[in-house]
């Protein structure tokens, strides 16, 4: 097992992070198939972006991050927020009471060593702490979805196609405590 830290972010992380955001983004898109959609690449970093200055301006009261660091090199995050429109919209606003896990970022190198694993455990751990009963969770991406499906099995939403033909959006509501 890798040596690695887990941390809240600091305002002298962000540069490296924009950095992590575009690096795993691009790659995520260019595995999944669609690496020629730049516009939708950009909006993805620009969300995480926001998430993350949100995150910092609020002191993690509007959006929480957790980020992983091998050394002093930033290696994974996660976060946790308000639903997103797009979880709202694909549930008619049936999850409006919960908060979202997402931003579960790996950079490329350092996948399949366990360091997603590493940031759901301590993030399950945070949301206990702080009283969060259930979260929710989407994924378009297909090689996500594989993975989440092995951890939380089928989607409690599944809209078919929503991303073209054969490409699904999946959506789970989560129990922390069927996690700890």
């Amino acid at each position: 097992m890798l040596n690695v830290e887990l941390r809240r972010p600091w305002t002298g992380d962000v540069e490296e992070l924009h950095q992590f955001f575009r690096t795993v983004i691009t790659d995520t898109f260019i595995k999944e198939g669609i690496g020629h959609l730049l516009q939708e690449i950009e909006d993805e970093i620009q969300t995480k972006k926001s998430y993350l200055e949100r995150d910092l301006i609020s002191d993690g009261e509007k959006r929480y991050f957790l980020i992983a660091l091998q050394g002093e090199k930033i290696i994974g995050s996660i976060e946790y927020g308000p639903e997103s429109e797009l979880i709202s919209k694909c549930t008619n606003k049936e999850l409006k009471n919960l908060n979202e896990v997402g931003t579960v970022f790996v950079l490329p190198d350092f996948q399949g060593k366990g360091i997603g694993n590493l940031l759901l455990n301590e993030m399950y751990q945070t949301l206990k702490d702080k009283g969060l009963e259930e979260f929710c969770l989407d994924s378009g991406y297909t090689n996500a979805q594989k993975i989440w499906k092995k951890k939380f099995g089928e989607p409690d939403y599944l809209l078919e196609n929503y991303w073209g033909e054969g490409y699904p959006q999946m959506i789970w509501r989560i129990k922390v405590a069927d996690l700890l």
